[in-house]
């Protein structure tokens, strides 16, 4: 979808497929706002009847902020629909899919970032940091398995280079932690733009709690992941527009990249804050870079999960852990193996479900506090446009 406009933009009606949020604060309904598209079966009525290689070409015209993920999610879903059950299923490489989430991650800070803070920036984003950069913000040709490992390659020099000026190892082992992160970012501001971003948001992100309940459907438990998400896929198919306002169990959910599967493997008690929604994203770039070098073990654990399972005749599901948080697409296809039905559930739409934490944290606020709200925008990171209302 088209990246997200700055924040004091004035909101327009929701009647477009792309869609858009505006944030309330001070106020019980603190999200008004849809993405047409997911609700009322219209996404599967536009897939109807196509198959293989349109069916990805059709969804990344749909969802062109994040197209290669929905473009490599849609393809496992339709190769397992159309295997055996009980058959493996296809395992992509993941550098494609590492490559083109740190491109999304650098895209986000780049350009969208500083529309946050409109206060920082009299004209236009500075992008000078990003001279020389190997990943090009806008996604070319889609790249092979050499090429993305070649890019992942150039990224890390580069970040090594002219960003961090030291290796990534030692830069993320001296300042994962948030407060050493902040520290960080203060000494760098000056010189660059991301740190100097970081910095303005820190006091008040650091002061944002809303109450962390992540998307745990994946699991290194294998069975308890299947179980988890055939019930997920259930209550998906029960539901017309469960993709446009999701619950799982009764609940809302939040979905990010502080919510990976590998992070449950190092989750401690501090409580998370605006602050480390958003430091995760600038880590997670700077990790992508650190996992291509030779060196790295990444542990059992993916950097990124993806997969796929056969859940009927024709019907399969796939996820992928993209720049956003978790992505799911559960097709249905018919005896003559064309879409009979599709639904995409989105990272936006668990964060900006109208009861999530986000919408709690943004009632709490007073309705003339645009710049937490703001902060909370940007922490929680719509793919669609989203504004945010003057009191």
């Amino acid at each position: 979808m088209t990246a997200p406009a700055p924040a004091t933009a004035t909101a327009a009606p929701w009647d477009t497929l792309s869609g858009q949020y505006q944030l309330c604060p001070g106020t019980p309904r603190s999200i008004v706002g849809q993405r047409p598209v997911l609700g009322a079966g219209r996404l599967g009525r536009l897939l109807r009847g196509q198959r293989g290689e349109q069916v990805g070409r059709t969804l990344s015209s749909v969802f062109t902020l994040c197209a290669h993920a929905h473009r490599g999610t849609a393809e496992l879903a339709l190769a397992v629909a159309q295997g055996e059950a009980g058959a493996a299923p296809p395992s992509p490489p993941p550098l494609l899919l590492w490559v083109e989430t740190a491109r999304d991650h650098l895209r986000s800070i780049a350009l969208d970032w500083p529309q946050r803070l409109p206060s920082l920036w009299a004209e236009s984003p500075a992008l000078d940091w990003l001279r020389d950069c190997p990943l090009p913000l806008a996604t070319r040709a889609r790249l092979d398995a050499a090429a993305a490992g070649a890019a992942l390659d150039a990224l890390r020099l580069w970040l090594e280079q002219r960003v961090l000026q030291q290796s990534v190892s030692s830069w993320l082992s001296a300042h994962r932690h948030p407060d050493a992160l902040a520290h960080w970012c203060q000494a760098q501001a000056a010189r660059l733009p991301p740190a100097r971003c970081l910095a303005h948001w820190q006091p008040v992100a650091h002061s944002l709690r809303p109450e962390l309940r992540g998307l745990n459907v994946l699991d290194a438990d294998a069975v308890l992941q299947n179980s988890q998400l055939r019930q997920l896929a259930q209550t998906l198919t029960e539901q017309p527009d469960f993709a446009q306002q999701p619950t799982w169990l009764g609940q809302c959910f939040e979905n990010g990249p502080w919510t990976r599967l590998r992070h449950r493997q190092t989750q401690t008690t501090a409580p998370h804050s605006a602050w480390t929604r958003l430091s995760t994203r600038w880590l997670e770039l700077i990790e992508i870079a650190a996992a291509s070098a030779p060196t790295q073990s990444l542990g059992r654990v993916a950097l990124l999960a993806t997969g796929a399972m056969k859940l009927g005749p024709g019907q399969a599901l796939a996820w992928c852990e993209m720049a956003r948080g978790l992505l799911l697409h559960w097709v249905q296809l018919d005896a003559q193996g064309a879409v009979q039905d599709y639904r995409v559930v989105a990272p936006t739409e668990w964060n900006f479900h109208p009861d999530g934490a986000l919408a709690r944290a943004l009632a709490t606020l007073p309705a003339s506090d645009t710049l937490a709200a703001s902060t909370l925008a940007a922490a929680f990171d719509p793919c669609v446009v989203c504004t945010i209302k003057r009191a």
